[in-house]
């Protein structure tokens, strides 16, 4: 005689079967996603895991009862809830789904460059407008819907695998020379970008190829706020606009123009705020700037036949394809 089980004894014995092992990095990105959910863990959902990651699974373990051992295991993943499942690859995923593979999917986007903003594990406008734009991207159907090939193309793009050499460079947002740099001592906190005191009024250009995943009014001092999706997770941000002339999904180019020099926000004065991410973590902008300036006629350039460059195209911030030389 075959005993019934109930659905939910099903789900919770197919958690804790064991699974194949996965420290790809889509799968630390999701799992520092959940545990950033649960104000366990206040670092960035970069993929890479370390201390910080480390310490949050043993506090998630003492927080459940659990044996507090680091190891995430199948009753530890249980103990993230909605957020600890289903696998990545389990189901298409689209629009209202939420949970472990929305959040794999959404740090793939953004490895991609195709935007999706920050991995939350939910499935929403954003994360369904990066998906059509990935799908573009790799020449598959455009539905909006991430299912194998989506997932293959993500997986196995350009994005992949990128090292310490890779020849990522951005445009300099605006001429002029830079004030306070990355890490400047402002107090009670460190200063995560490079300020550029130039004029109220002064265009600011795109520093690359991406997409705007941000543009508005940020009430955590930012003021008028741009911030741009690049490829293999970079993003950039142009702080303290007076005004801002792009609008969210929009696909810009190294030198378009994303706004005006202002000082909104928590400013003393006018200037640029200028920032440099990578899966959301700031790191110093100052040594992947080229001298070349977004906007300025001659200076946008693009990969052109055989690693050549073209003089006018796509923006000089190219990642994971050679870096042309300036215009």
């Amino acid at each position: 005689m075959v005993r019934r089980i109930g659905v939910s004894a099903l789900a919770v014995a197919a958690l804790l079967a064991p699974a194949p092992v996965d420290a790809s990095p889509a799968r630390v990105a999701a799992l520092q996603s959940a545990l950033q959910a649960l104000h366990l863990y206040d670092g960035y959902v970069d993929g890479i895991e370390g201390p910080m990651t480390r310490r949050a699974i043993l506090a998630l373990q003492r927080r459940r009862g659990l044996a507090v051992d680091g190891i995430f295991g199948p009753r530890t993943r249980l103990a993230l809830g909605w957020r600890g499942y289903p696998g990545l690859g389990s189901r298409a995923m689209r629009y209202g789904d939420r949970g472990w593979d929305v959040a794999a999917l959404q740090y793939l986007l953004q490895r991609a460059g195709s935007g999706a903003g920050r991995a939350d594990g939910v499935f929403g406008p954003l994360t369904e407008a990066a998906v059509k734009r990935a799908q573009v991207a790799a020449g598959v159907g455009v539905d909006g819907i991430a299912g194998p090939e989506t997932l293959r193309a993500l997986r196995g793009g350009a994005g992949a695998g990128p090292g310490p050499s890779d020849p990522v460079r951005f445009l300099r947002p605006v001429a002029g020379p830079m004030g306070d740099g990355f890490g400047v001592n402002r107090g009670d906190h460190l200063h995560s970008g490079i300020d550029f005191p130039v004029p109220e009024g002064t265009a600011v250009g795109a520093a690359g190829v991406g997409t705007v995943i941000f543009a508005g009014y940020n009430t955590g001092g930012y003021g008028n706020l741009v911030v741009i999706q690049h490829r293999l997770g970079y993003t950039s941000w142009y702080a303290h606009l007076s005004s801002v002339t792009v609008s969210l999904g929009q696909a810009v180019d190294g030198g378009t123009r994303l706004g005006y020099v202002g000082s909104t926000g928590y400013s003393t004065g006018p200037h640029l705020h200028f920032e440099v991410r990578r899966y959301d973590t700031p790191i110093d902008p100052a040594p992947l700037l080229l001298s070349a300036v977004a906007g300025r006629r001659g200076t946008t350039v693009r990969p052109g036949p055989a690693g050549g460059c073209d003089s006018v195209g796509r923006g000089n911030w190219i990642a994971a394809e050679r870096l042309c030389a300036e215009g």
